[in-house]
C-alpha cells in the first residue's frame, strides 16, 4: 500500500496540523478586524466559521448554525452579520495579502505562475428585499430567475485556487430605486451602477494596491469581450490572458482606420472610422487553420489521465469600431483530444513568442480550478445558504467564507506530500471532525477516507493506464 494511503499517515498530519492551527487558532490572526469600540467579536466569528464547515449543504444558515454550533446564539450571529461595525474590509485585505504569501510561497517549489482570475457567481434567492436581487441570468442553472450575482477575484496556483475579493453586482432597477436600497442600507457612494467588467477592474487595483502579487489576469468570456476591461489592463501594464466569445471578429494585419470619403458627394459627409481591410470571426478562422499550425500539449496531471489539449497561436489584432487605433493582441485556441472537441478562444495582450503553446493553453486552463472553488464554496461552506437582506450582510457573511476558504486551502497545501489525494471536502471534515468528534469519530472518519482514496487511487491508476494503451495503439 502506498504511503498517501496509510491511515497512521492521515492521522499524524491531523494531530500534528490540525490540532494546533485549526479554526479557533487559525481565526485568532485576525482578532483584531472582530473588534468594533470595545467589544471583541473573535467568539462569534468563531462560531459561524465553524457554522459555515460544519452545517450541511443548504442548511448553513443562522438558524442552523445556533443549533450546530455549541454555545452559539442567533441573535449574536445577527448583531454580527448585519449590524456590528467590525471591520470586514480590513479583514478582506488581510486575508488576500495572506492568500498571496500562501500561493507564491508554493509557486516557489512548484515553479508554475500564480494568476488571478475573475468570475462571477450567481445565489438564487426568493423576494424581492435582499440586496441586489432581481430577474436576471444565473449561471448556476443557465437561465434567468431570481437571484443576486457576485463578481469575485480568486488566486490560483496549479490546483489551489482561493477567493481573495468580492463585489455584488447592483442592477440599474436597484440604483434606481432610493427606497429599496435605503432598506437595504446601501452606502451613497455606492449607488453608482457599475459593469461587471468594471466591477472586476476596481477589485484588481484594489488587491494591487493591498500588496497582492500575481502572474497574470484571467477571466471568462465576458471579461474578455469588454473593452474597457482590457484597455484598463493595458494601461496598468498587467499580463492577462482572457477568454472571448466564437463570433469575436478580429483583423489578421494591422488595420488601418480612416474616416471614408463621401462616395457621392451629397449628403452628410461620412465621421465614423472605418477599417481599410475586412475581419474575420474566429470561429471560421479555426476552420481555416492546418493541421500543421496546431502543437498537442501535456497541460497537466488529472484524475482522468492527463489533460492534452491542441493549441494554436496567432498574432491578431482588435478594433471595437470606437477606438482610433486597432490593438494587436494574441489569439489563442485550445481543442480537447475527442472527435468531436471542446474549442475555447481566448486573447492575450502578451507577445506571441513570450510564451510557448503550453504556457498559453496552461493560463487558459486554470480557470476551471476557480470555478471548482466556486462549487467547493457552495457545497461544502454555504457561500449561497445566507439569509440575510443588507448590504454588509452580503459582505461580512463573504468575509467569513473567504476565511474558511483559505482556512481549507491552506490545509490542503501542508497536506500535499504528505496526503497528495486529500479534496477539498476531506480537509473540511478532518477540520469538524478535530473540532467537534471523540477519538472514536476520528479514528472512523479516518478510515472511511482511506477507503475513498485507495478507490480514488485505483480509478487514477486505471485511467491512465486506458490513456496509455490508446496512444500505444495510436503508435
Amino acid at each position: 500500500m502506498s504511503n498517501f494511503q496509510s491511515v497512521k499517515k492521515i492521522r499524524s498530519f491531523v494531530s500534528s496540523s490540525i490540532s494546533n492551527r485549526y479554526v479557533v487558532n487559525f481565526t485568532k490572526q485576525y482578532k483584531i478586524r472582530f473588534k468594533s469600540y470595545r467589544f471583541d467579536n473573535t467568539q462569534v466569528a468563531i462560531n459561524y466559521l465553524k457554522g459555515l464547515l460544519s452545517c450541511p449543504k443548504g442548511e448553513a444558515n443562522m438558524e442552523r448554525m445556533e443549533e450546530q454550533v455549541a454555545n452559539s446564539e442567533y441573535r449574536a450571529y445577527q448583531h454580527f452579520i448585519s449590524n456590528s461595525k467590525w471591520d470586514y474590509e480590513g479583514l478582506k485585505m488581510q486575508l488576500s495579502q495572506d492568500a498571496s504569501k500562501l500561493l507564491n510561497r508554493q509557486k516557489k517549489t512548484n515553479h508554475k505562475p500564480v494568476g488571478y482570475i475573475v468570475d462571477e457567481s450567481a445565489h438564487l434567492k426568493k423576494g424581492k428585499k435582499s440586496v441586489g436581487v432581481t430577474r436576471q441570468y444565473a449561471g448556476v442553472i443557465g437561465k434567468v430567475d431570481n437571484s443576486q450575482v457576485g463578481v469575485y477575484a480568486s488566486l490560483v496556483n496549479v490546483t489551489s485556487a482561493t477567493i481573495i475579493n468580492e463585489r455584488i453586482f447592483l442592477p440599474k432597477t436597484w440604483i434606481n430605486d432610493k427606497k429599496r436600497c435605503d432598506e437595504a442600507k446601501i452606502p451613497i457612494e455606492s449607488r453608482v451602477y457599475k459593469t461587471k467588467p468594471e466591477l472586476a477592474l476596481d477589485m484588481i487595483k484594489q488587491d494591487i494596491d493591498h500588496g497582492v502579487t500575481f502572474d497574470w489576469i484571467g477571466g471568462d468570456g465576458l471579461y474578455g469581450h469588454n473593452t474597457k476591461l482590457c484597455d484598463g489592463l493595458d494601461e496598468l501594464e498587467l499580463f492577462f490572458v482572457m477568454d472571448v466569445h466564437k463570433d469575436e471578429r478580429v483583423f489578421l494585419q494591422e488595420p488601418i482606420l480612416q474616416v471614408p470619403n463621401s462616395k457621392t458627394g451629397r449628403g452628410r459627409k461620412p465621421t465614423k472610422l472605418k477599417a481599410n481591410i475586412s475581419s474575420i470571426r474566429l470561429d471560421e478562422l479555426q476552420e481555416e487553420t492546418h493541421e500543421k499550425d496546431w502543437k498537442l500539449e501535456n497541460i497537466r496531471d488529472t484524475t482522468k489521465g492527463k489533460l492534452q489539449l491542441w493549441v494554436y497561436k496567432k498574432e491578431i489584432w482588435t478594433w471595437d469600431g470606437e477606438g482610433s487605433k486597432a490593438k494587436k493582441r494574441v489569439l489563442i485556441i485550445t481543442k480537447t483530444t475527442e472527435p468531436k472537441p471542446k474549442i475555447k478562444y481566448s486573447i492575450s495582450n502578451g507577445d506571441v513568442e513570450a510564451y510557448s503553446h503550453n504556457e498559453y493553453a496552461y493560463f487558459v486552463s486554470q480557470r476551471y480550478w476557480v470555478e471548482r472553488s466556486f462549487d467547493n464554496a457552495k457545497n461544502e461552506l454555504g457561500m449561497s445558504d445566507y439569509q440575510i437582506r443588507k448590504w454588509q450582510s452580503w459582505h461580512t457573511h463573504h468575509a467569513i467564507l473567504m476565511l474558511a476558504s483559505l482556512l481549507i486551502t491552506q490545509t490542503l497545501i501542508e497536506s500535499s506530500e504528505e496526503i497528495p489525494l486529500l479534496s477539498f471536502k476531506d480537509a473540511r471534515i478532518l477540520i469538524v471532525t478535530q473540532i467537534c468528534s471523540t477519538q472514536i469519530e476520528m479514528e472512523q472518519k479516518i478510515k472511511q477516507m482511506q477507503k475513498r482514496h485507495i478507490k480514488r487511487k485505483m480509478d487514477i491508476d486505471w485511467n491512465y493506464n486506458k490513456q496509455r494503451q490508446k496512444l500505444k495503439n495510436l503508435t
